[in-house]
């Protein structure tokens, strides 16, 4: 198998790029058309998915490791899409014609061979994968709603009640659907960690033109019950054991993922100091206070500060990493960062150039190696529309 020739030939069709994937699409269900069903009404976000996914598989086919790694999860996270190992050799083939159709004259049987190979290696080692995650895990967990409570007027707070175990680590994203929005699955990051009665508790902000966001804080209602996919992501995990101090900073609903590490230091053993800086535009975005005075009052390891950015009040603005700037130096800390995509952005740029070293800021990347590309392909629109982090 050629890998040169692999990235060079992909690199030409991803030129064409939603050509490309809706040429696929078509072609797909042209040969199946029951695979229409297994997808979303909307297949906008679903064409940048694919050529992500496939772009990064081809992108590290020398990295044995990252791209097994990220091949496995896909295999085992589709499960939750009802993929079945039929529906491979399916797709595989609308992948060739597609290539053919975009490299035309390019396009010769050697080229064939090699992404005949290709994909089939990817294929076997997703379908390997799923099967081995049945034997340990269900493809999703139907989880109840058994308290929602609007906090603002595009803020939610609700929590579920898994029927099962769902085992995850404070800091990571778990995938939803519900019944108002089929097939739409979208991540949240739970804002507690793991309790022994196994509800978890999500915030949400409903973002305009978002289709699952909307539906769970103007709609979804207590009783109402939701499906729930296996967790991922690390960066913002935090060991239980002693370690440093920590910088939580968290912008809007990015302030979950901080409460659920906050919640898991609490039940263990540890000498750390943690410094919680909560960004909103306005008094009123500051949904969770009465839970963090709480925290404050209970623990006195943590320190609260807020910070409002917009506050027709008054008050200087200042963002969340301006606030922690302005009370003190946190070089010897780890700083975990969660918010928007642009709050994360700016917050990693004011942090680099105060000179704070790289491999102390902790955040959910887009670019992350290994669940970017997974939650591009996962996530229907391409983009984390609802989700609690960046």
């Amino acid at each position: 198998m050629d890998t040169a020739a692999l990235k060079a030939s992909w690199a030409q069709v991803a030129t064409l790029g939603d050509q490309a994937a809706a040429y696929f699409y078509a072609t797909l269900f042209s040969i199946d058309p029951g695979l229409r069903a297994m997808f979303s009404a909307s297949m906008g976000g679903q064409r940048d998915r694919l050529l992500t996914a496939l772009g990064h598989i081809v992108s590290n086919v020398e990295d044995t490791d990252a791209l097994v790694a990220f091949v496995q999860q896909l295999g085992r996270d589709h499960r939750r899409f009802e993929v079945q190992p039929q529906h491979y050799p399916v797709v595989g083939q609308a992948l060739l014609h597609t290539l053919a159709h975009g490299l035309g004259p390019a396009w010769n049987d050697q080229l064939a061979a090699d992404w005949t190979e290709a994909y089939g290696i990817v294929s076997t080692v997703m379908i390997e994968a799923a099967a081995a995650a049945e034997s340990f895990e269900p493809a999703w967990w139907n989880a109840e709603i058994v308290s929602h409570e609007r906090r603002t007027g595009d803020i939610a707070a609700f929590t579920v009640r898994p029927q099962g175990e769902l085992r995850y680590r404070a800091g990571q994203s778990i995938a939803v659907e519900s019944h108002l929005r089929p097939k739409v699955w979208r991540y949240l990051t739970p804002a507690n960690a793991p309790r022994r009665d196994g509800t978890i508790e999500f915030h949400v902000r409903a973002v305009p033109g978002g289709q699952l966001s909307s539906a769970l804080v103007y709609q979804a209602r207590e009783g109402d019950v939701l499906r729930l996919a296996s967790p991922i992501g690390n960066r913002l995990t935090v060991a239980s054991a002693p370690g440093p101090d920590l910088l939580l900073l968290a912008g809007g609903t990015g302030l979950a993922p901080m409460k659920a590490i906050i919640e898991q230091l609490a039940v263990g053993l540890h000498d750390r100091k943690v410094t919680l800086v909560v960004g909103a535009a306005n008094r009123w975005d500051l949904y969770d206070m009465p839970a963090l005075n709480q925290l404050a009052d209970d623990l006195p390891w943590v320190q609260v500060i807020t910070a409002l950015s917009d506050d027709p009040l008054g008050g200087q603005p200042v963002t969340a990493v301006e606030a922690a700037l302005h009370n003190g130096s946190w070089h010897d800390r780890e700083i975990y960062v969660c918010g928007s995509p642009a709050m994360v952005a700016g917050t990693c740029q004011v942090l680099r150039d105060e000179g704070y070293a790289s491999g102390n800021v902790h955040v959910e990347q887009f670019d992350d190696k290994t669940y970017a590309p997974l939650r591009a392909a996962l996530t229907p629109d391409g983009v984390f529309e609802e989700v609690t982090r960046p």
